[in-house]
């Protein structure tokens, strides 16, 4: 398994300097705290490193969080490795704690989509990071939701588990905003229903009607209704 410092070396061989300036910013992470290495390129990265000699995954997951691109690919790695799916359970939740942004949480979220194929398996998991109440353990688990679970049959599960939305928390309100309008362009006649007796803040509501009027899969005339739920 190559070292922290092996990794930190090839991964600059890959930097590009404007992208790191530029998607600090859009990240919101510390200037300085990223290499500047473009997503495509970390993700072929992760994909090589998990298949070659010698890889150690705990190893991985022991380096240092205090880089953007190290975090990542450890989400990478933990997705891309194969493993038993209760194994790779105990992987994810070790990745969880050290989500720091949306991109992490996001970018984690689209790598397991092994999760499709467990979703009765995975429920109690994205049950318990909502649960946990935290801005990203919550983000985390309605991106899972939204990702992998945009089902009718599990709407009433969606609905029950927005309801523990702390959206005071800007990065969950977002995300919970995000899942109600997928919800409406997938599920129009159950999301419409859904934000008439809605327990969410108004802030919430209202974005998640915001982003379901931006989509082009909704009519016009569903449009102008849904602007009549505002809060």
């Amino acid at each position: 398994m190559k070292s922290y410092a092996e990794v930190i070396a090839e991964l600059a061989a890959m930097r590009d300097e404007k992208y790191r300036a530029f998607n600090e910013r859009i990240v919101n992470i510390p200037q300085g705290t990223s290499v500047g290495v473009r997503t495509p390129l970390l993700r072929d990265y992760g994909k090589g490193l998990v298949k070659g000699e010698g890889f150690d995954l705990d190893a991985l997951l022991a380096f240092p969080n205090d880089v953007f691109e190290i975090r990542l690919l450890k989400c990478f790695a933990v997705g891309y490795t194969k493993m038993p799916f209760p194994e790779k359970v105990k992987y994810i939740e070790r990745c969880v704690p050290f989500i720091d942004g949306w991109a992490v949480c996001d970018l984690f979220c689209s790598t397991l989509k092994e999760v499709k194929k467990h979703r009765e398996e995975f429920m109690p998991e994205i049950q318990k990071y909502i649960d946990e109440g935290t801005e990203y353990s919550q983000r985390f688990g309605y991106i899972m939701l939204l990702g992998c679970y945009m089902e009718r049959e599990y709407l009433s599960e969606i609905f029950a588990l927005l309801a523990k939305a702390q959206t005071k928390f800007y990065y969950t309100h977002m995300g919970a905003a995000w899942l109600i309008a997928e919800v409406l362009v997938k599920f129009y006649e159950e999301g419409a229903a859904y934000l008439k007796d809605c327990p969410l803040e108004a802030k919430t509501v209202n974005k998640a009607i915001q982003k379901a009027r931006e989509s082009y899969r909704l009519t016009e005339e569903q449009k102008n209704y849904l602007k009549l739920l505002k809060k």
